[in-house]
């Protein structure tokens, strides 16, 4: 693959510590794919509202990734950004903010991500009523759905495209349902819509067996692991902690161990984390410790990248697609 100018000013800069690690793992994962093999991301934080869609779509397009897991903030925060984003509000002085200035911002409805406000009215409500219609629409006809599944159904009909305002081109959740690849989304029921779905189900509107379980999630992916593992394994990329992390890397000790179903190990491994190696912490945890868990095998590739993924992610997403 040749590099465009981004990539090779990463290539010749980044040679020592961190910075070398950046180039080791991206290298790693173009050895990966062009090996055939798939590549899933597992994404925290609130990358979505951190537009990381401008280079996440085209890694989806180009099928340098196959699965998604994410902290269900991601999958409707894409979709908030698409449909919202004019009406987004930037706040760069975030750290002075006194408590009496956040309370402002709630009584404007305006919900802030670190320097970035998530409009309610424009962005969440605005998305609301649509995704309650396929919502119901299910619940009306007795069908079951995994969270991500509705929101292809949203954006399948075209009734948010009025709403655009961002080139669609950089919504990695259109391009998902364009490659139509799973977006696993473990304690859905923590986020904006999971918890006005809830709402809904306390009303009496909505039954909660019309979302289906973080259960069947599981074994909807260990489904999936097994008809794309192929005698090799899946790399597995992870940015942040938590359970967007945990809850897929666990499928194949559960098959393994549990199932006694004979699976590969994850083939390749890389996180990017701000959190430092300590006492308990998954989140910090060095790639090693997960050999004991039966997640990745003593040869698998391994790399830890300690530093803000809003930073790495593009520049990697950038090198692996040889821009």
């Amino acid at each position: 693959m040749t590099n465009g100018p981004i990539s090779t000013f990463v290539k010749h800069h980044y040679r020592h510590f961190n910075s070398a690690t950046v180039v080791d793992a991206a290298e790693g994962w173009r050895t990966h794919n062009a090996s055939g093999k798939k590549m899933l991301l597992a994404m925290g934080g609130a990358m979505s509202t951190a537009e990381i869609g401008l280079s996440l779509a085209e890694m989806i397009r180009q099928d340098k990734i196959a699965a998604i897991s994410c902290s269900a903030n991601n999958l409707e925060e894409d979709i908030f950004n698409l449909v919202a984003h004019d009406h987004y509000v930037r706040i760069p002085n975030y750290r002075d903010l006194t408590p009496a200035d956040e309370r402002k911002l709630l009584d404007q409805h305006l919900n802030r991500v670190t320097d970035t406000c998530i409009p309610e009215g424009e962005a969440i409500r605005r998305l609301e009523k649509h995704i309650y219609e396929v919502w119901k629409a299910a619940e009306d006809k007795g069908e079951r759905k995994l969270p991500y599944e509705f929101f292809y159904d949203v954006v399948r009909s075209g009734v948010l495209e009025q709403y655009y305002q961002i080139d669609p081109k950089n919504a990695w959740v259109l391009a998902a349902a364009e490659k139509n690849i799973p977006i696993l989304t473990p304690g859905w029921e923590d986020c904006t819509l999971g918890n006005i779905f809830t709402g809904y189900c306390m009303r009496g509107e909505l039954k909660p067996s019309t979302m289906k379980s973080g259960i069947e999630m599981m074994m909807f992916f260990a489904d999936w692991y097994q008809k794309n593992c192929g005698s090799e394994g899946v790399g597995f990329f992870q940015i942040g902690g938590g359970i967007a992390g945990d809850f897929p890397i666990c499928v194949v000790p559960m098959l393994q161990q549990d199932m006694l179903v004979e699976v590969p190990f994850w083939s390749y491994f890389c996180q990017i984390t701000d959190t430092n190696e300590s006492y308990g912490s998954y989140s910090g945890a060095n790639p090693t410790e997960k050999i004991t868990w039966g997640k990745l095998d003593a040869d698998t590739p391994k790399f830890a990248i300690n530093s803000d993924a809003t930073i790495v992610a593009p520049l990697i997403f950038a090198y692996v697609l040889g821009w």
